[in-house]
């Protein structure tokens, strides 16, 4: 739903819609009056994978056309497509997507089944060179760094996402996309033990050394067993 006419949000209501941008910022990021429907969604998508428009977050069209210099139309159209695509919903206006945490079973059966195919795919054609980033990724996420968690989910997301591109399926890519989503939506309040972690990055290790060896069955049970793993240390933390 569009802004109201005349209407001057006042402070109180910053937090509740789309970040405000000082007249500099919007300045430089304020992309070509030409952008296209594709390029409106695909920027908004970002804006959701990457947690800067948080679920339930109340998306302003107003907001938007000013954020991305654009028409009202190329807007409302990538809205409908992010609609479509599960990324947002109508709720008395436009809004990140939700997800209820009675989903949890079902998104984690889904992303196991997403991650056991792509590390599949992966193992056919991943090159050494993706396998050498993958490793690097790998000692970068050990305990012994002492990483603050989030930088840790950030490179556990580039080393995961390495994966996926050496898939080289766009539909995978696609469903991979909506599927970490939906599972970073959850925001459940887990803090993984130092063991943990190192039981989850040897799993990595185990994962890489099958994809080097071009091993797609034991890619394949390895990625499945991990999802599987994360989600035992998940559900003692979910809502009862």
């Amino acid at each position: 739903m569009g802004g109201r006419a005349g209407h001057k949000p006042c402070p109180d209501d910053v937090p509740h819609g789309i970040p405000r941008r000082s007249r500099e910022d919007k300045h430089q990021m304020k992309a070509p009056s030409n952008l296209i429907t594709g390029e409106v969604r695909t920027k908004i998508r970002g804006m959701i994978l990457a947690s800067e428009l948080k679920p339930g977050q109340r998306l302003i069209e107003d907001d938007l056309i000013q954020l991305l210099g654009v028409g009202r139309t190329p807007v409302r159209e990538a809205l409908l497509i992010l609609q479509g695509e599960g990324f947002i919903a109508r709720n008395r206006g436009w809004e990140v997507q939700g997800v209820d945490h009675l989903q949890v079973n079902a998104i984690f059966e889904s992303r196991a089944a997403i991650e056991a195919e792509t590390a599949r795919l992966a193992a056919r054609k991943i090159t050494p060179e993706a396998c050498d980033a993958l490793a690097a990724l790998i000692e970068q996420m050990e305990p012994s760094t002492h990483l603050p968690r989030l930088a840790l989910n950030r490179l556990n997301s580039e080393f995961h996402e390495l994966i996926v591109k050496a898939a080289d399926n766009v539909v995978l890519t696609q469903f991979h996309e909506r599927i970490q989503f939906y599972y970073w939506a959850l925001r459940i309040p887990v803090m993984f033990s130092d063991e943990q972690l190192s039981a989850t990055n040897a799993q990595h290790r185990e994962l890489l050394d099958a994809l080097r060896a071009h091993d797609e069955v034991r890619a394949t049970q390895i990625a499945r067993h991990h999802v599987e793993t994360t989600m035992g240390i998940v559900e003692p933390a979910l809502p009862r």
